[in-house]
């Protein structure tokens, strides 16, 4: 049997990196944060963005980012380089040199892989795919919060309007727009607890699971 996947797609801010990293610890399974391959490229910057995703190094490991040998989670998660990399994850030629690379994280035991268009792109075979999805209003509110706890200053309007843009270039963009997988699962985050969203996804999986082991 093909080294098992699960893929965790959604909006900014819906939740789907925590949720994706709980289950892969919960299973034992790699993990991979597709978003941060694209703020790595809008972090290291130049005119070839293509060439930079190409010969990218990174690793995730115990919760951190590490880029060529540096930890750089902290810096991926400033507002301005998601930003950038949103415009950069619209370039075909950065997605098509990001692409191998993706499903190279593809190891066993298995894999947790979160992002946009990991069910409908990268691992179209995956056992289970999953599209989390929250209100505008409980998205912001998470976002604000995290940025609160770091100390740094935001507002919620600013932030809501920055989300509302977000999903409507990540849905519009030609290539792998933002849409759910027609065989994937939706959950509403808006109303749940964290511990809530992983075990429904750990229980869908467990299904998923053994109905492959019959087929």
């Amino acid at each position: 049997m093909s080294v098992p996947v699960i893929t965790i797609d959604g909006p900014s801010a819906s939740g789907k990196g925590a949720v994706a990293s709980r289950v892969a610890a919960a299973l034992g399974f790699h993990y991979l944060e597709s978003g941060a391959l694209y703020r790595l490229v809008a972090l290291a910057g130049g005119n070839a963005p293509e060439k930079t995703a190409a010969g990218l190094q990174v690793e995730f490991r115990d919760g951190k980012i590490i880029f060529s040998g540096q930890d750089v989670t902290e810096k991926l998660r400033e507002e301005a380089i998601g930003v950038r990399a949103s415009e950069i994850a619209r370039l075909p030629s950065v997605r098509s040199a990001l692409l191998e690379r993706q499903r190279g994280f593809r190891l066993p035991p298995g894999l947790v892989a979160d992002g946009r268009d990991m069910g409908t792109v990268v691992f179209p075979d995956a056992v289970l795919k999953v599209f989390l999805t929250a209100s505008a209003e409980a998205r912001a509110q998470r976002r604000y919060k995290q940025l609160n706890d770091k100390g740094k200053h935001a507002t919620l309007a600013a932030l809501s309007s920055a989300l509302e843009e977000r999903d409507k270039r990540d849905a519009a963009r030609a290539v792998a727009p933002l849409k759910p997988a027609v065989d994937a699962v939706s959950l509403d985050s808006s109303e749940m607890t964290l511990d809530e969203v992983v075990d429904q996804v750990l229980k869908k999986y467990r299904e998923k699971y053994r109905e492959s082991m019959y087929r």
